[in-house]
């Protein structure tokens, strides 16, 4: 079936204030593009599932969807998509001038060294959360 404009979520026009309320000015607003709102490069963004807990303390949590950009060069303290010995990872990227490290944020996981690891890719950097919130 032909998706049409019309088929596709709202995006308001007046953003909501996070303080005291203000009635909104315009209930029609447009028409809501994911990959327009969050995917600066959207040829190279793919969209990731999150299962696990190891990121809970950067507010990543299970069932989370994560917006991941493949054309990024990884900066220090990104959270990035990895492989490692062909398991799929998300962790924070630590780097000093010779070694790095996928971080998570949950002090039940232990840092993994890239520099030790036999087969280790980093996939993309997390540009995204999108996060349910009830």
């Amino acid at each position: 079936m032909k998706k049409h404009l019309t088929d596709f979520p709202k995006l308001m026009a007046t953003p909501v204030k996070a303080g005291f309320p203000n009635p909104a000015e315009d209930a029609g607003g447009t028409a809501l593009n994911l990959n327009e709102l969050v995917a600066r490069n959207p040829i190279s963004t793919y969209y990731l599932k999150v299962d696990g807990d190891s990121m809970v303390g950067a507010h990543i949590l299970p069932g989370d969807i994560v917006a991941v950009d493949k054309s990024l060069q990884p900066k220090n303290g990104d959270v990035v998509v990895a492989t490692v010995d062909g398991e799929f990872t998300l962790k924070y990227l630590r780097r000093d001038s010779q070694k790095a490290w996928l971080v998570a944020a949950n002090p039940a996981y232990q840092p993994i060294a890239l520099h030790e690891a036999t087969d280790a890719q980093l996939w993309g950097v997390v540009t995204y959360t999108i996060h349910k919130v009830r």
